[in-house]
């Protein structure tokens, strides 16, 4: 995502929602990290969280990008299908918007610490 402001907008009844495309991909950052077995996602910065994480319009649905890293012990489909169920129904529901795709890359793998 660029620095400069995106907005996905949608009009209701009494007139326009804009919505920043930093705020879709916060929601997305988060609903993501609340998935069993994902340890992390892979770009994010101390300062921000959602670098890493692509949101694009495409006929008047989202699409959203993210790479994540996993705890080692999970299965990658079953994780990666559940990041995009939790991914997609949070902007949906927070957001009114339609996601056309959650498109998940694995970057890598946590390995538990060692006990001694």
């Amino acid at each position: 995502m660029s620095d400069s402001k995106d907005y996905v907008s949608r009009s209701d009844e009494l007139g326009n929602i804009h919505i920043s495309e930093e705020v879709l991909a916060a929601i997305s950052a988060a609903a993501a990290l609340e998935v069993e077995g994902v340890s992390s996602l892979t770009n994010p910065s101390k300062k921000n969280s959602t670098r890493g994480i692509h949101v694009k319009l495409e006929e008047e649905k989202v699409v959203i990008t993210m790479s994540v890293l996993m705890t080692y012990g999970h299965t990658i489909p079953e994780v990666g299908k559940a990041v995009q169920e939790a991914v997609k129904n949070a902007i949906e529901s927070m957001s009114g918007l339609e996601v056309a795709a959650v498109n998940i890359s694995v970057g890598g793998i946590v390995f538990p610490p060692k006990e001694q």
